[in-house]
């Protein structure tokens, strides 16, 4: 490219960096004024809400004006937050105000627009940068040079791309630019892809290829799922699609009517910044474990990590079928039928106490259930059930409010207490006013009761499964088999325990019997790792986000969890699952995470390998090294860590299980920093981690050391998966170490695509 063009082009940098100082300027100005105001508000704020509770009217002056600085408050924390937002966005945009431009023509008319992470406006309302998401900015990532048509709100537009320019910009300076006719060129990509990892995720609007592009735009899915190679960049894209979401809808949509199902806590916190970055707020995270325990207030419920860890231990073949039964479509179904023939029985309702007396018998509710309609749906009838009881309870608190007792201790109140209970409030008689004040104590006094009719606990939820599990044995299964598993849960309900397998039937149970349990409010659900669940909890999220368009993604490769005793077809089960939902379905091939060397001997590992495509970055071949012990190994641990880290910030020392890590971490004796890596950690730092492999799905790292790569670690079919996710987190460098006895899916490899080390006892080197 001529050299008069690079600099026009320098100059143009110039000039929109200068646009943005200026409008920064402006609006940090602004910001410090919105934060003198926020504090003025602030301290005012004691002085003009002063509560005066002598007359009726002053009172209700008084709460018209603590709200009125609530909102004053709010409104000026708000604008304040928004400036900071905006003074952020232009930080970031003059590092690198944009990196790509396209030169259209339509109908005779040419124009030259440069894409960004953001929209840039000059003060004559010009573009300087076109944001990312605009619907001609699509040009950009799908379109060649030729005709090309793009979608707009009011149709698709057909325009000619003459010209196709790829920027690569840092602090202001153009450090590469090239004209292409793809979508992002590979000089670009390696430039990036070769940069050392950082703590947090970032976006990849710069680089985004056609095909995550095309999943980005998808408006029109009801459910779409995204299965992609490790280092496809899946979840990137999604976060982008959010992003993109959030642009497209953005007045009937916003970031708190969108939830992300994460696999694990760092991976929450390691895409954290990404839509930050953009501009947007964060999406509500939440992991799978953590939603349960939401629910499950009071008993411990099994996290898929745990049940992994006592899988290593022991599963046998009648464990594995009557677990993969209860986690299946049939077993959802069977509970929906169990619930429509509730009609002729009562539910499993239980007595509610108050000072160790019922106060509503199991009988007295059973025959409020029984009396209603059986054509009645059993949510009906149940809420009918509930509404019932609360109306009893007024009764008695409206009784219970003219006894000796409480209007004595209404008498005994003092001022302060008496004025709390009827602040705000008229009355037309002092009568009146001592009858309000009576009830509110007897409200409170049986405060419990409503809390257990409010929280449905006058049904015995976990009876009414026992009830359930004792009709749904499947044929396959013995009686004794079955009732001793139907024993056993109810003994861990006992001790205040569920399996991970029970949890989702058992919120499913309760939510088609009470009516309870969904959101409406959402409206995209979103669902990383989705090898990880199963049908059954796919299910009931469906269930829980009624209204919510679902965006499912993973790796039916990376099958961590289950892969040894339930390995599926996992889009045959989506659209078993899902019949009635529009259906977008996108494969992502190419693996950018890995150099090619890394990316060839990872793929080696699985029957249909060869369909992976590795993008073509340089790299040194992995290394294996078996040990004769376990000693040896750990020396050699310490060796190459050592190593690695002269050049590499992170090198992450992934183990199969979380007894082996912290084994290893106790022996490891080495000057550098190490951190023990938990399902409790939200943050990765520098240095030598060790982290047993399922923490780490999702996540990249500089380096990986395999720790324990052998015969007796992974000796069996589902291992491969296990290995395959290990070996792609490694981004620069990947060294595997077997001890004894290698595993036999190293052993099947082509020695071409790893070097093989015997390592000495005594020197641990080959």
């Amino acid at each position: 490219m001529e050299k008069s063009e690079r600099t026009q082009e320098q100059n143009r940098v110039n000039h929109v960096r200068t646009q943005i100082k200026k409008q920064l300027a402006e609006t940090k100005a602004q910001l410090d004024l919105a934060h003198k105001e926020t504090h003025k508000i602030e301290l005012n704020y004691g002085d003009n809400t002063k509560v005066n509770v002598t007359e009726v009217d002053d009172q209700m002056e008084t709460n018209a004006a603590v709200q009125q600085q609530k909102d004053l408050v709010a409104s000026a924390v708000e604008t304040e937050k928004i400036l900071q937002n905006q003074a952020t966005l232009y930080e970031a945009l003059s590092d690198s105000p944009y990196f790509g431009r396209i030169d259209i023509d339509e109908e005779g008319e040419k124009d030259t627009l440069y894409i960004g992470t953001a929209t840039l406006q000059d003060e004559d309302d010009n573009f300087l940068i076109y944001d990312w998401r605009a619907p001609i900015s699509s040009i950009y990532y799908n379109g060649t040079l030729g005709s090309v048509t793009y979608d707009t709100p009011v149709g698709r537009q057909q325009v000619t791309l003459e010209k196709k320019r790829q920027f690569l910009i840092e602090h202001g300076q153009i450090q590469n630019m090239f004209d292409t006719n793809e979508t992002v060129g590979d000089e670009i990509l390696q430039s990036v892809l070769g940069q050392q990892n950082d703590e947090h995720m970032r976006n990849i609007v710069a680089t985004i290829q056609k095909e995550q592009n095309d999943i980005i735009r998808n408006t029109n899915a009801d459910l779409l799922v995204v299965q992609g190679v490790a280092g496809s960049g899946k979840t990137s894209a999604i976060l982008q699609r959010i992003a993109y979401l959030l642009y497209h809808s953005r007045s009937q949509l916003n970031a708190d009517q969108i939830i992300l199902f994460s696999p694990n806590r760092l991976f929450s916190n390691y895409i954290s910044e990404v839509l930050p970055s953009l501009g947007e707020k964060n999406m509500r995270q939440v992991t799978l474990a953590e939603f349960l325990d939401q629910r499950f207030s009071g008993l411990a419920v099994e996290t898929l990590f745990d049940r992994f860890e006592k899988d290593q231990q022991s599963l046998p073949e009648l464990a594995q079928e009557i677990r993969r039964y209860k986690e299946s479509p049939d077993f959802m179904a069977a509970i929906k039928t169990y619930v429509k023939q509730t009609d002729e029985r009562s539910l499993a309702f239980s007595s509610v106490y108050y000072n160790g007396k019922p106060f509503f018998t199991k009988a007295e509710i059973q025959a409020i259930y029984l009396d209603l309609p059986k054509l009645m749906l059993p949510r009906d009838k149940f809420l009918q059930t509930k509404n019932t009881l609360i109306k009893r309870l007024k009764r008695r608190i409206r009784t219970d409010a003219r006894a000796d007792d409480v209007q004595e201790a209404v008498s005994l109140l003092d001022d302060y207490q008496y004025q709390d209970l009827v602040a705000g409030r008229h009355f037309r008689s002092g009568d009146e006013e001592i009858n309000y004040v009576a009830r509110a104590l007897v409200r409170k006094r049986y405060e419990v009761i409503y809390d257990a009719l409010y929280n449905d606990y006058f049904m015995d939820l976990y009876a009414e499964y026992g009830h359930f599990l004792a009709t749904a044995r499947p044929e396959t299964i013995e009686p004794s088999v079955w009732q001793t598993m139907v024993t056993q849960v109810q003994n861990d309900i006992e001790a205040h325990k569920i399996h991970l397998e029970d949890a989702a039937p058992i919120l499913y149970l309760r939510d088609l019997l009470t009516g309870s349990g969904q959101n409406h409010s959402m409206q995209y659900l979103f669902v990383d790792e989705m090898q990880d669940y199963a049908p059954a909890q796919l299910i009931y999220l469906k269930h829980a986000f009624p209204r919510a368009k679902l965006t499912l993604l993973g790796d039916s490769a990376q099958d961590v969890f289950t892969a040894d005793y339930n390995p599926s077809d996992f889009i045959h089960t989506i659209e078993t699952i899902f019949p009635h939902d529009r259906l977008a379905l996108f494969t992502l091939l190419k693996s950018y995470r890995s150099t090619k060397p890394i990316t060839d001997f990872a793929k080696a590992m699985l029957p249909d390998g060869d369909q992976i495509q590795a993008f073509s970055r340089d790299g040194h071949k992995p290394n294996y090294y078996l040990c004769p012990d376990q000693a040896t190994a750990t020396q050699k641990v310490i060796q190459l860590a050592s190593k690695l880290l002269v050049d590499q910030p992170t090198v992450a020392i992934l183990t199969k299980t979380e007894q082996a890590a912290n084994h290893l971490f106790a022996t490891l004796k080495t000057d550098h920093d190490v951190t023990l890596m938990t399902d409790r950690d939200r943050s990765i730092p520098h240095g030598i981690l060790i982290i047993p492999i399922y923490l780490a799905k999702g996540l990249e790292f500089d380096a990986v050391i395999g720790y324990d790569i052998s015969a007796k670690t992974y000796g069996h079919s589902g291992d491969r998966d296990i290995l395959y996710t290990l070996a792609s987190r490694a981004m620069h460098n990947l060294e595997l170490i077997g001890i004894d006895v290698p595993s036999p899916i190293i052993k099947t490899l082509d020695a071409n695509l790893f070097h093989w080390h015997d390592i000495d006892p005594v020197t641990a080197k080959a």
